[in-house]
């Protein structure tokens, strides 16, 4: 059978698209490339140019390429800018959602994975957060990924799809520097770009109710990010179409602070990684770290990495895309 992936070309989705391929997957992917990448994807990989609004580039990539299954990345992800641009949000993470959905009915797609995120959860009072856990996204971005589940669970109980959402909580990491993240959206690539220009990276807030008063959060590498889909890709591909229906967290389950993020960096990276300390930022939670019980009940998946492996290899792109960084 052969996946299509959209946004196949972004951080999440390149990495998924090498691990597929690597494990012997055919795979085709479509992209705007408006946010992705060309140099992560592999030699000879099938691309479909278009956005997953443009429904004759879908019919396309699922006909041309016999597709069986997609799993779906592309989708608009800064929080700050949903909250500007709600209805560019909704438009790119729902109704393109949406059109993926119904062209993968009309062409007799079977499996469907949906890239969702913790942010669906909001400001959760609990010490893990389990699938369920009430959720109460704070901003636009977050109700379009609890909003894309209800849809895509929908689908699947209509026309017969297996389906499966996974959310992300903080990825990290790059699996080769090639691959690596080239935002500056999260905070690993954030510090190291004040540290970089010589500048303290800073510190929203120190009087959370945590052990040392920083957010605490829980941080996962890519890599194992993208097993977590090969392993879900790989159980609905052995059950029956229409017989699969899970929503499952990617994390560790294990909490890691903002300060001691930083001296793992400075660790890293060789530099002073001291932070200065800043307001709060509205809407951050405390601490916010993933139950991955159920993840792995379900698909024998757990996180291999931990938090020094998924600096050192951030680091390791952030120097090749950056010349000079490296002390």
């Amino acid at each position: 059978m052969t996946w299509l992936i959209t946004g196949g070309a972004g951080y999440i989705g390149g990495h998924v698209v090498r691990q597929l391929i690597d494990a012997g997957e055919r795979v085709a992917l479509i992209d705007d490339f408006s946010t992705g990448d060309r140099t992560r994807l592999p030699a000879g990989v099938a691309v479909v140019e278009g956005s997953t609004l443009d429904r004759a580039a879908l019919d396309r990539a699922i006909r041309e390429h016999e597709v069986e299954g997609i799993l779906h990345f592309a989708a608009k992800k800064q929080v700050g800018e949903s909250v500007e641009q709600p209805f560019l949000y909704y438009r790119e993470n729902i109704t393109g959602l949406q059109t993926v959905l119904e062209a993968a009915a009309d062409g007799g797609v079977k499996r469907f994975l949906f890239s969702s995120s913790a942010a669906v959860y909001g400001m959760p009072d609990v010490d893990l957060v389990t699938e369920d856990t009430p959720c109460h996204p704070m901003n636009p971005y977050g109700e379009t990924k609890l909003a894309g589940e209800w849809l895509v669970a929908a689908a699947g109980r209509t026309y017969g799809m297996s389906t499966v959402s996974l959310r992300y909580f903080n990825v990290a990491g790059a699996q080769s520097p090639e691959l690596s993240d080239t935002g500056v959206l999260n905070l690993v690539p954030m510090v190291f770009e004040r540290l970089t220009a010589g500048r303290a990276p800073r510190i929203f807030g120190d009087d959370y109710p945590t052990a040392d008063g920083t957010c605490v959060r829980d941080f996962i590498h890519v890599s194992d990010t993208a097993s977590a889909h090969i392993a879900a890709a790989r159980r609905m591909r052995t059950d029956k179409a229409g017989e699969t229906s899970l929503v499952l967290n990617i994390g560790r389950g294990e909490g890691v602070s903002v300060k001691e993020m930083l001296d793992v960096i400075g660790r890293v990276t060789g530099y002073d990684a001291t932070g200065e300390v800043a307001p709060r930022r509205p809407g951050d939670p405390a601490r916010v770290v993933a139950s991955a019980d159920l993840i792995h009940k379900e698909l024998g998946w757990s996180a291999r990495y931990g938090v020094e492996e998924m600096v050192a290899s951030a680091w390791d792109g952030w120097c090749s895309r950056h010349p000079g960084a490296r002390r």
